[in-house]
């Protein structure tokens, strides 16, 4: 039993330029974004004080645009770009599955001779070393080649699974650095303006109404803002992170039932 080859391999360098691609896109439409506002808003506006602590009131008047705000929207750039490679990563498994690498009929039977094949088609596809279908197909077929046993094969399949399922979680560590971080900003956003704002009631009979206002301004603006945008990145967590692992999952069955399953060995142990 043959597979047909790939029509098109995929390209290991393409795969590897996404993630400073979108990293790099994710900071220049941040920065974009900053930029726009700045331009857009009127200076002292509630909307440019709320979004960029964007006023001549302001604690950061003197360095701006780096305010607790724009900070933020600098995260959550970053984390948004760390999605969408995870995103690409999940769509790409999808396509892998699709160019139905291994014979799905039911009533086809691998024979140790029809494994080369199979893996060459593969190797073709110069997958990255991250692709999971990929990887438990070559490793699956190189552990038949070489022990000639289905039991040690499919000690390495789920050893290779553990391994995926340990790496995958890895893959979100910066997510959930993220997710925390950005409310923890919003927090310190918060004790600064307190401090800002007390440092405007230190003469009771000369009160700097001014820093008050700007220092709560601060306090409460960068809290609302670091929890919206918490909420958001935890949003979109959990789905690419649920349809990545579902990828997982799929890319398992379909391996342990394609190949798995279908191999006839005559001197299995």
């Amino acid at each position: 039993m043959t597979v047909a080859a790939s029509k098109r391999p995929e390209s290991i360098a393409g795969w590897r330029s996404i993630p400073g691609i979108a990293y790099i896109v994710a900071l220049l439409l941040a920065a974009l974004f900053i930029a726009a506002g700045t331009l857009l808003l009127p200076k002292g506006s509630t909307l440019a004080v709320f979004l960029f602590d964007y006023s001549d009131k302001s604690f950061f008047a003197r360095v701006y645009p780096f305010t607790i705000q724009n900070a933020m929207y600098v995260m959550m750039a970053v984390g948004l770009a760390d999605l969408w490679v995870r995103h690409a990563a999940t769509q790409r498994e999808q396509r892998y599955i699709a160019r139905k690498l291994l014979p799905e009929n039911d009533t086809d039977i691998l024979q140790i001779d029809d494994l080369g094949a199979i893996r060459r088609t593969v190797s073709d596809l110069n997958a990255s070393e991250e692709a999971f279908l990929p990887q438990l197909i070559d490793l699956s077929i190189l552990q038949l080649f070489t022990g000639r046993s289905l039991e040690q094969t499919v000690e390495i399949y789920t050893s290779t699974l553990e391994l995926m399922s340990h790496r995958l979680d890895l893959a979100y560590q910066t997510m959930r650095f993220l997710v925390w971080v950005i409310p923890t900003t919003g927090f310190i956003g918060t004790v600064v303006g307190i401090s800002i704002a007390l440092e405007g009631m230190q003469d009771p009979k000369n009160i700097s109404f001014e820093k008050v206002t700007s220092g709560l301004a601060v306090a409460f603006y960068t809290t609302i803002l670091a929890l919206l945008l918490s909420a958001v990145l935890v949003l979109l967590q959990n789905v690419v992170q649920r349809r990545e692992e579902m990828a997982l999952n799929r890319a398992a069955l379909y391996t342990l039932r394609n190949l798995i399953n279908r191999v006839y060995l005559e001197h299995s142990k």
